[in-house]
């Protein structure tokens, strides 16, 4: 949800009824963070969360600093993801911080769970993003994680709709997690050139990246995509990251705020094959919710009753 999860598309979220999420290392220091959380507040008086991805760069982002605007702005919940935040939960939990981390497999969910993570957020392989490398899809991913886990999970990862909703309870889930779903809203703070792809792709029009150099991404195809597809699979295991790093380093500026489609890779779920429209955040969260007791109270009733 980078250059996405701003404080408009949170402080909707949260407003209709759902957990509104910052995407922390948008903002390019623990000012803006800061900022961007007080913008949030102007937009809702409801909880919200921001979240913090930890992953190895060559110039590593004041965590430190992001944590504290985080502490200081007095949210409560952090969506953590990537690399083991285990060096940050004395610092989140100390400041009574509920901490969500992102897993794609039971192993990472059940590691998260022993440092003290509060809940798991289970990202399937249908995911937007980061898949991991195991490959392992939501229907037994879930079931899994209802096996394993003493702590809540949410399903994340082709979430989208009130049938979404229904399974995911139905595998043992707590709740779900939407990203390229919110996407399509009309809070959605991005170019509706981003909105209108979202809607005409099929779920045949994602494609793995990187896979060469064990980082995985699911992206929407493009001309960008095809091109980064194309050399992974003339280079095969010689590819580095300077081979494609022209379609994927800086791009989502170009991409969400200016709309150039074809500018670069871009995260995406095989769930915009189940976005046919462009709501409100309320207006899809409670179309969710009902599509979701229609389904268990009448359509799964009925067949035990």
């Amino acid at each position: 949800m980078h250059f996405v999860g701003l404080a408009e598309l949170a402080g909707a979220v949260s407003n209709a009824g759902g957990l509104g999420i910052i995407t922390g290392l948008t903002q390019r220091t623990p000012e803006l963070l800061a900022r961007e959380i007080a913008r949030c507040r102007e937009i809702t008086d409801k909880p919200f969360g921001v979240n913090l991805t930890f992953l190895p760069t060559l110039a590593t982002p004041d965590y430190p600093g992001y944590i504290k605007a985080i502490i200081d702005g007095g949210v409560k919940v952090v969506e953590t993801a990537g690399n083991n935040p285990v060096q940050w939960m004395p610092m989140l939990k100390e400041a009574g911080i509920k901490v969500v981390h992102k897993c794609t497999t039971v192993r990472h969910a059940l590691k998260a769970e022993a440092i003290g993570c509060d809940a798991i957020s289970v990202d399937g392989f249908e995911c937007g993003g980061h898949p991991g490398e195991d490959d392992i899809p939501n229907f037994i991913l879930l079931t899994r994680a209802a096996e394993e886990l003493k702590v809540p999970f949410l399903a994340s990862g082709g979430m989208a709709d009130g049938r979404s909703l229904a399974g995911a309870l139905a595998l043992g889930a707590d709740g779900i997690n939407m990203g390229t779903r919110f996407m399509a809203t009309k809070e959605a703070p991005i170019h509706q050139n981003v909105k209108d792809a979202l809607v005409e792709a099929t779920e045949l029009d994602t494609r793995l990246i990187m896979r060469p150099l064990r980082n995985t991404e699911r992206v929407l195809r493009n001309a960008a995509v095809d091109r980064i597809v194309e050399t992974e699979r003339r280079l095969g295991s010689k590819t580095t990251f300077e081979d494609i790093a022209a379609e994927v380093a800086g791009v989502y500026p170009r991409v969400m705020q200016e709309g150039d489609m074809d500018a670069g890779a871009w995260s995406c779920g095989m769930v915009v094959g189940l976005i046919h429209d462009v709501p409100t955040c309320k207006e899809l969260i409670d179309r969710i919710v009902a599509e979701a007791r229609e389904i268990v109270n009448k359509r799964l009733g009925g067949m035990f009753a």
